[in-house]
């Protein structure tokens, strides 16, 4: 009977009214994502050159994750990666049933990125030894040192897609309509 009532009142489980949005963030997060892991490796040489500075805090470097989120569970056997792959698989089709359901474009907007972050490391996986992860971020001073975790641009998406679905939570709903007095 709810199932009916759902479809009665058009909210699909697979597309709605802002799936698009969010499908094509996704596409332009997994493209970008691959397209700076290859221009990387193949043409700038990445893995060839080693560190390389960007700035005083920020160098690129290739590193292989072979876990998920901060390097986290490393896997290497065929078991681990089947475990991690079918984790990222369930994960997309949760995110993607809430696409089709969601109402606000900042919503579909930041599914799409954190689908498209993890499809981009999903596509890694596929064919490569680990997600590639490339951006370190560390401060050295005399006396402090401080270095984050390397990662790569389809972590920065699933990050940025994460913060935007806690604002758009939190802050950024339609502000209640104050009742009428009469």
């Amino acid at each position: 009977m709810a199932d009916a009532a759902e479809r009665k009142a058009g909210r699909s489980y697979v597309w709605g009214p802002l799936s698009a949005l969010g499908v094509g963030v996704a596409v332009i997060t997994g493209i970008v994502d691959q397209g700076s892991k290859l221009w990387l490796l193949d043409v700038f040489d990445l893995a060839g050159r080693g560190r390389v500075a960007l700035t005083a805090f920020v160098d690129l470097v290739v590193t292989w994750n072979t876990g998920i989120s901060y390097g986290l569970f490393q896997q290497q056997g065929f078991a681990g990666f089947f475990a991690l792959l079918t984790f990222k698989t369930a994960a997309v089709v949760f995110l993607w049933i809430w696409l089709a359901r969601a109402s606000s474009r900042l919503t579909a907007a930041a599914l799409g990125l954190i689908i498209g972050g993890a499809l981009g490391n999903a596509i890694d996986r596929l064919h490569w030894p680990g997600v590639m992860d490339f951006v370190l971020f560390h401060i050295e001073t005399s006396g402090f040192s401080f270095r984050w975790y390397v990662f790569n641009l389809a972590d920065l998406a699933i990050v940025a897609g994460v913060v935007a679905l806690l604002y758009d939570s939190l802050w950024a709903g339609t502000p209640q309509k104050r009742p009428d007095p009469g």
